[in-house]
């Protein structure tokens, strides 16, 4: 007895093309991401936890006031999603900071940026898994031509073995930060990830604030430690680095966070990261901008490539892998 091979082969569903209404809020975070690689600079001589506590305790109560006026009802969490939320927290907000921190003291940071534009290929592969999916076989030939057009903006960079350590802890950080919220994007939605995640570092960076920061002299008692010294140290901030405190609150937190979930809950986190590839192309253009020196033959090579990868992860229509 003789079978049609037609017959037999397992049919599978193509990709849906994707709207660009849904990429457009991904695309302006993730530039706004970018845009504050030179807005950070002026912070490198701040206290670290004291200022991003600061940061996201404001993007907190901006972001529950908008949703407030927007009639956004914001769901209590329960369970496990508390671990999900706090995972969200304690690596893209908390755990990044410090790699990144830490990591251009061993690095160059040209290294640390490459490793962080690496993430489409974690989020290709991890991310339609995660929503019970499988990868796109598409997205996993586009993710490493956005990251070689990334590579090719930021450069690459002297590293040493601690440095390499920190760069990976980055990666995994950044993944982390999308990967962790697909669980709970579906109850919560994007408002409510971007209030309990937010809110939940805030809390987590004021604590390692309290127990970290050193001690400060210039007080009543001649030294301050403690919540004394952790007030003291955002006392010591000059009105530049408050106004950068401000835009990185309001902008690259409140508002790309809100953007960077809504593109996610509406394209998954797979073809959402692709969009990664803009933060880079946003960095070198607000570097400019602030004065820095024209983009030079290999940034702009590196701006047609990641385009390029964009456009063929995009298109719908491929079978998933």
């Amino acid at each position: 007895m003789s079978t049609s091979a037609t017959s037999t082969a397992p049919s599978v569903a193509p990709m849906p093309s994707v709207s660009p209404r849904d990429l457009a809020p991904g695309v302006i975070g993730m530039a706004l991401v970018g845009s504050s690689v030179t807005v950070s600079r002026s912070l490198v001589g701040a206290p670290l936890f004291a200022s991003q506590a600061v940061r996201y305790a404001a993007a907190a109560l901006i972001l529950i006031a908008l949703a407030r006026v927007a009639g956004v009802p914001l769901l209590r969490p329960r369970g496990r999603e508390w671990l999900w939320l706090a995972g969200i927290a304690g690596t893209g907000l908390v755990l990044f900071n410090v790699a990144v921190v830490r990591g251009v003291a061993h690095a160059e940071p040209a290294v640390i940026a490459v490793a962080v534009a690496s993430v489409p290929i974690l989020l290709g592969l991890v991310g339609p898994l995660l929503e019970g999916g499988r990868p796109s076989r598409r997205v996993l030939l586009a993710a490493p031509v956005v990251v070689a057009g990334a590579v090719l903006v930021e450069g690459t960079g002297r590293t040493d073995a601690a440095g390499v350590g920190w760069a990976a802890l980055a990666l995994a950080c950044e993944a982390g930060f999308t990967l962790l919220a697909v669980p709970v994007l579906g109850r919560h939605g994007a408002w409510g990830v971007s209030v309990h995640a937010v809110w939940l570092g805030a809390v987590m960076l004021a604590g390692l604030a309290v127990f970290t920061q050193r001690p400060v002299s210039g007080t009543a008692s001649g030294l301050a430690s403690g919540p004394a010294a952790f007030v003291a140290g955002l006392g010591s901030l000059t009105a530049g680095q408050w106004a950068a405190v401000g835009y990185l609150a309001v902008l690259v937190t409140a508002v790309a966070f809100l953007l960077w979930y809504r593109t996610v809950a509406a394209v998954g986190s797979g073809r959402a990261g692709l969009l990664t590839g803009v933060a880079p192309l946003a960095a070198a253009g607000a570097g400019m901008l602030g004065g820095g020196s024209a983009p030079g033959p290999a940034v702009w090579l590196g701006l047609a490539v990641v385009i390029a990868g964009l456009a063929l992860g995009l298109r719908g229509g491929d079978a998933r892998a």
